[in-house]
């Protein structure tokens, strides 16, 4: 028999596990303990029951499909396989898939899906979109033969026959559904194929209803620009897609009823609104005949000529008083022009020359008032009324001041 190392039995080993069909792909049932979310993003635990244990893993990339947060004590359902890692030379159950076992599991998932999300705002009503008043596209996630399309169907041809359906075919439960709900949501997301979504599902247990719990298509919900609405099994009924959703109906049938308006109600509303346009049409017309009428009623339109004449008159009169004004006027201002002239004249010099008086100035034109300012041979002018003479001063006589 040939020796062989520590490593070639451990891989021997690993080989032959690796080959088992039955080990390949294997379910199991336990509770978990020592659970570590290593920062890499791998998750490390193990699996127990009530007399042994097995050490699993589930690498990062599977670890983000979970919804629900694994915690020591809760008891779980695996699906993965068995392998062998060669170092430590112990087998190990390798997790590509974890969900809570039992109703209480499913509830404790629920709840932690629940509060991760709202913490995140994902239920906040500012992130909510408005649905549109009067689509004309309307699409449907759900199953093909179930109840729920034929009550949305059958609730929007009666209501709203002007929009088109598309229904996009999904598994509404077991383990594809979620896949499958997520690919029709970022089908309509991309393409904007609807003016308005409805997802959802009749009513059954909370495991039929489980899909609409996973955290990926709460996300694809949210995510998505079409606004949509939820309407999953019963009114009693909540699921995740309810609360991220933006606007939860109690069921497929009130969903439709959410989605597009009544074409009766539309009609009426269109009746009275066009009553009340007319009406009020109506009323316009006949109150500008009122005030058309007692526009012409007027004496300017019955008898036009005499209030021209009558216009005419006051014409006249006003041109009277204008020239009675304007000649007493300038009757006034003709006696002052003749007042203001007189002492002017008075006060003019040619006037006070005239009465044999002359004026004296030297060669420069200056003006010589007194005896003082003369000299003796000095050159005047002597100016007349009619005329000057120019002087030589011979001799200076000058009066005594009298006192």
């Amino acid at each position: 028999m040939a020796v062989i190392t520590v490593t070639e039995l451990n891989r021997y080993v690993k080989r032959m596990i690796d080959c088992d069909p039955l080990l390949g792909r294997i379910t199991v049932k336990g509770e978990l303990s020592n659970c570590k979310l290593h920062y890499s993003g791998h998750l490390y635990f193990a699996l127990k029951d009530e007399t042994s244990v097995v050490k699993g893993v589930m690498f990062k990339s599977q670890v983000s499909y979970l919804n629900f947060q694994p915690e020591n004590g809760q008891k779980v359902i695996i699906s993965g396989r068995i392998s062998v890692y060669e170092r430590d030379g112990q087998y190990q159950l390798y997790a590509d898939d974890m969900q809570p076992d039992g109703i209480g599991a499913l509830y404790l998932a629920y709840e932690q899906l629940k509060q991760k999300l709202e913490s995140e705002g994902l239920f906040d009503e500012e992130r909510k979109k408005k649905l549109p008043a009067f689509p004309r596209r309307i699409g449907v996630i759900t199953s093909p033969t179930g109840a729920a399309i034929r009550d949305i169907i059958n609730v929007l041809s009666r209501r709203y026959k002007m929009a088109d359906v598309y229904l996009y075919p999904v598994l509404v439960q077991g383990a594809e559904a979620p896949r499958e709900l997520i690919q029709a949501l970022h089908y309509f997301h991309t393409t904007g194929w609807a003016d308005v979504l409805i997802i959802g599902r009749g009513g059954g247990s909370i495991e039929d209803l489980w899909a609409f719990n996973d955290e990926g298509v709460a996300r694809a919900i949210s995510d998505c620009k079409i606004p949509v609405i939820s309407a999953v099994g019963h009114e009693t009924d909540f699921t995740i897609a309810d609360f991220v959703a933006d606007l939860r109906a109690p069921t497929p049938s009130a969903a439709a009823e959410l989605a597009v308006p009544s074409q009766v109600e539309l009609e009426e509303r269109f009746a009275v609104s066009y009553l009340r346009l007319r009406q009020a049409y109506l009323n316009g017309m006949e109150q500008r005949k009122k005030l058309l009428k007692n526009i012409t009623d007027r004496r300017i339109y019955t008898k036009p000529f005499e209030q021209i004449e009558k216009r005419q008159m006051d014409l006249d009169r006003l041109v009277q008083q204008l020239n009675r004004e304007t000649q007493q006027s300038q009757l006034l201002h003709r006696e002052r022009l003749g007042t203001l002239a007189e002492k002017l004249q008075a006060l003019s010099p040619l006037s006070v020359l005239s009465r044999g008086y002359t004026t004296t100035t030297d060669t420069s034109g200056t003006l010589i008032s007194r005896a003082e300012q003369l000299t003796q041979g000095q050159e005047i002018s002597l100016t007349y009324t009619d005329g000057t003479a120019n002087c030589t001063v011979n001799e200076i006589k000058k009066r005594e001041a009298t006192q």
